[in-house]
């Protein structure tokens, strides 16, 4: 047992920092209870933090403190431990396509996973299941496109905030994009082609 654990420990401390971890990191010993307990013991240590729980993170220290992960970048993680996908929602959205420029202290995304709620200090991450449709966009920017519209209303979208959406979509590949186009909402189609049509 204490050989598998200075394993654990070595394979940490031996790699690159700002990684994640989970019990699943370490299938190859073939003793999750094991590995569960030492990532708890060094995170008692202050080795590694736990981020959130069965989610630890070996962290680059510099003389200002600990470097934290953003909370999209934990999303991202936890997303990949469940095996699963998320899109940003909401004013999540929004931020991310620079629509807005609120920090939100509760960030949300869909998932085809399971529905979560995380508190991460004073702020929080929400993944709320959604249906299989949101996922089947080609793109990673369209669906964002489709949620920010949406958090906004058909009524309440400014031609700056159009024109900034054209953009992001402008970085995608044209065969996607032409793709994402149809699967989205009648009435996002027909805000994002007149003002294509426009410029």
């Amino acid at each position: 047992m204490d050989s598998l654990s200075q394993r654990i420990r070595d394979r940490i401390v031996g790699g690159k920092k700002d990684v994640f971890y989970t019990v699943n990191d370490f299938a190859d010993l073939n003793n999750d209870s094991l590995v569960a307990r030492v990532l708890s013991r060094l995170a008692s240590e202050g080795i590694i933090i736990r981020i959130s729980q069965g989610l630890y993170l070996y962290p680059i220290r510099t003389k200002y403190g600990v470097k934290m992960p953003t909370l999209h970048e934990i999303a991202t993680a936890i997303a990949m431990k469940d095996q699963a996908r998320i899109i940003p929602s909401g004013v999540t959205a929004l931020n991310e396509l620079g629509l807005s420029t609120q920090v939100p202290m509760r960030v949300t995304y869909l998932t085809n996973g399971s529905p979560r709620n995380i508190k991460i200090g004073k702020r929080s991450i929400v993944m709320k299941h959604s249906a299989p449709r949101i996922f089947a966009y080609k793109t990673s920017t369209f669906p964002k496109v489709v949620l920010a519209m949406k958090e906004l209303g058909e009524k309440n979208i400014s031609n700056s905030e159009i024109q900034i959406i054209l953009k992001q979509l402008q970085k995608e590949d044209d065969e996607k994009v032409k793709h994402d186009y149809y699967l989205a909402p009648q009435w996002i189609r027909k805000v994002l082609f007149n003002s294509r049509a426009q410029v």
